[in-house]
C-alpha cells in the first residue's frame, strides 16, 4: 500500500520515539554530560507523547499490513510514553551518585518505549514478535545497568533467559499458526475464526497453547511468575518501576486486541484456562506477599496478584473487556510507578543496595512526613482502598464477575484484597514506628524540588483524581474501544452514578 500524509501522521508517536533514541545516541557521543542528555531524551519523549494528539485527528490508519494507529493503541501509546517518561526523571536523580556512566540509560529508555509503541499497535505476528524483543532486549540492559551490583547483574541474566525462553515459546506457537493457517495477521486470523474457515485443529490448538504460555512468562502469571521477585529485587529502583509497568501493559494490550477481535471470549476452554491462571495468580500472589519483608518483593508478588485481576476482568466482561482491563491497567500503572517512584528517592544516591526492606522505611514518618504519606497513599490505592484509583478497578472487576455469576472469580477477588490489605497496611505502619537510631536511607530535603520529586506528586495527584473523579477516563477508555463483531458498548452505570 502507499503511504499518505495521513499514515506519516499516525505514526509520528513512533517517529518522534525513534528520533529521540538517535538524537540521544549522538548527543552521549559528541559530549558526556547526564544532565543535557537526560534532557533531551525527556524531550523528545514529551514531543512524542504530545504526537499522539496529532494521530488522534487521523486514527484509525492502518499501515500496511504490519501496523494500526487507532485510538486503541494510542491509549496504551499514552500509557507507555508517559511511564518512560516519569522513569527518566526518577533515574535522574537516582544516576546522580551513580560512579560510572550514566547516558546510556536513557537511550535503552527510549528503545524500551519505542518497542511498547510497536507492540500495542502490532496487527502481525511479526511486529508484535518485534516489538517484544525490542523492550525485552533494552530491559535486559537497564536492569544490569548498575554493573558493579552483583544483584542487578544476576537479575538482568534471570530475566534474560527467562525472556529468552518466553520468546521462543512465542515464536514457536506462532509457527504452529502459520502452518495450519498461511497466514500472520491477527485480522485475517480473527476473520478465519470467526466465519469457520480455520478449525480448530491440534496444531492451531497447540500453538495458541504456547503463546499464552509465552504472555504468561513476560507478565508473570502463575505458574511463570517465579522470575519476578528476583528480578524486581535487583533492578535498580525506577527500572523496576517501569518493569512492572509499561512493558506488561503493553504485552496485556496486544492481547487484549487479539482477543475481542477474533471473539476468543467466546472459547469456553480458554475462558477456563484464563480463569485457572487468574485464580492461581490472585492466592498465590498474595499469599506469598504476606510473607515477605522486602518492599519491592512484595510489590512484585503484588503485581502478580494483580495481573491476575485483570484476567478475571478478561473473562468476566466478555466483548468488553477493553473498558474493564484499560481502566484498570491506567490505575495499577500510576500507583505502582508512584510506589517505585518513592523507593528511589528514598534510595538515591546509589549505594550498595536500594532502601529495599521494611525495616529500612522505619520511622521514615518522622523524616520525611510528606513522601511517607504519598506512599502509604499508594500502598492503600494497591489494597483498593476507598478514594484511590485501584478501588474504582476492583469496584469494576468485582460488578463484572457478580454480574456474570462467576463465584470462584468473586472468592478470589475477595481473598487477595483481604490479603493485600493486611501487608499493604503492614508496609504503612512500619513507616509511623519509632524513628531507627541509625539511618542509612535519607532522602533530599529538597526532594519535593527535584525532577523525580516532581514526577512523584504527579503520579499522586493522577491516581487520587482517577480515585475521587474515574468518570473523564472511563470516557476516554470507552472511545478508544475495540469493536468486536456484534459487540456494543458496555455502560458504566454502576460506576459512573
Amino acid at each position: 500500500m502507499n503511504f499518505t500524509s495521513d499514515s506519516w501522521i499516525a505514526l509520528l508517536p513512533i517517529l518522534v520515539t525513534s528520533v529521540t533514541v538517535v538524537a540521544t545516541m549522538l548527543a552521549i557521543a559528541i559530549r558526556r554530560n547526564h544532565k543535557w542528555n537526560a534532557t533531551i531524551c525527556v524531550a523528545g519523549l514529551n514531543l512524542a507523547l504530545l504526537s499522539c494528539l496529532l494521530a488522534l485527528n487521523v486514527a484509525p490508519q492502518q499501515v500496511t499490513g504490519l501496523l494500526v494507529i487507532d485510538k486503541f493503541a494510542l491509549f496504551y501509546d499514552v500509557i507507555v510514553l508517559g511511564a518512560a517518561l516519569a522513569t527518566a526523571t526518577l533515574s535522574f536523580n537516582y544516576m546522580e551518585g551513580y560512579a560510572g556512566e550514566k547516558e546510556e540509560l536513557y537511550v535503552l529508555l527510549a528503545l524500551t518505549a519505542l518497542g511498547g509503541l510497536v507492540l500495542v499497535s502490532a496487527t502481525n505476528f511479526v511486529t508484535f514478535f518485534i516489538g517484544m524483543e525490542i523492550t525485552a532486549v533494552s530491559m535486559y540492559g537497564m536492569i544490569g545497568y548498575p554493573h558493579r551490583d552483583r544483584r542487578a547483574l544476576e537479575a538482568s541474566i534471570k530475566y534474560m533467559i527467562l525472556s529468552a525462553i518466553a520468546g521462543a515459546f512465542i515464536l514457536f506457537g506462532m509457527a504452529l499458526i502459520y502452518a495450519q493457517t498461511g497466514t500472520l495477521s491477527f485480522n485475517q486470523l480473527a476473520d478465519g475464526l470467526v466465519s469457520g474457515t480455520f478449525a480448530a485443529s491440534g496444531l492451531l490448538v497447540t500453538g495458541g497453547a504456547l503463546i499464552i504460555v509465552g504472555v504468561g512468562f513476560e507478565v508473570s502469571l502463575v505458574p511463570f511468575h517465579l522470575w519476578a521477585p528476583d528480578v524486581y529485587e535487583g533492578a535498580p529502583a525506577p527500572i523496576g518501576g517501569y518493569l512492572a509497568t509499561a512493558s506488561k501493559a503493553a504485552m496485556f494490550a496486544v492481547l487484549l486486541r487479539y482477543f475481542v477481535e477474533s471473539r476468543a471470549y467466546e472459547s469456553a476452554l480458554l475462558l477456563d484456562i484464563l480463569s485457572v491462571m487468574a485464580v492461581l495468580s490472585i492466592v498465590v500472589g498474595n499469599v506469598l506477599a504476606l510473607l515477605q519483608q522486602n518492599l519491592k518483593r512484595m510489590l512484585a508478588y503484588s503485581a502478580i496478584a494483580h495481573f491476575g485481576y485483570a484476567l478475571v476482568a478478561f473473562v468476566a466482561t466478555g466483548a468488553f473487556a477493553v473498558e474493564a482491563v484499560g481502566f484498570y491497567l491506567a490505575s495499577y500503572v500510576v500507583t505502582t510507578l508512584g510506589a517505585f517512584g518513592v523507593i528511589a528517592i528514598i534510595s538515591t544516591p546509589i549505594k550498595a543496595s536500594d532502601a529495599d526492606t521494611l525495616y529500612d522505611y522505619r520511622g521514615q514518618f518522622w523524616r520525611r512526613p510528606y513522601l511517607a504519606a504519598i506512599l502509604t497513599a499508594m500502598l492503600m490505592s494497591l489494597a483498593g482502598a476507598p478514594m484511590t484509583a485501584l478501588f474504582i478497578g476492583k469496584l469494576y472487576v468485582f460488578a463484572a464477575s457478580i454480574d456474570q455469576r462467576l463465584w470462584i472469580l468473586v472468592g478470589a477477588v475477595t481473598f487477595g484484597s483481604a490479603a493485600g490489605l493486611f501487608y499493604y497496611s503492614r508496609a504503612a505502619i512500619v513507616m509511623f514506628q519509632r524513628r531507627r537510631w541509625v539511618e542509612p536511607f535519607k532522602a533530599p530535603r529538597n526532594w519535593t524540588f527535584q525532577a523525580g520529586g516532581m514526577a512523584v506528586i504527579t503520579l499522586t495527584f493522577l491516581m487520587l483524581l482517577m480515585g475521587l473523579y474515574p468518570q473523564p477516563v472511563m470516557e476516554l477508555i470507552k472511545a478508544a474501544g475495540l469493536h468486536a463483531p456484534q459487540a456494543g458498548n458496555l455502560a458504566l452505570n454502576v460506576l459512573a452514578h
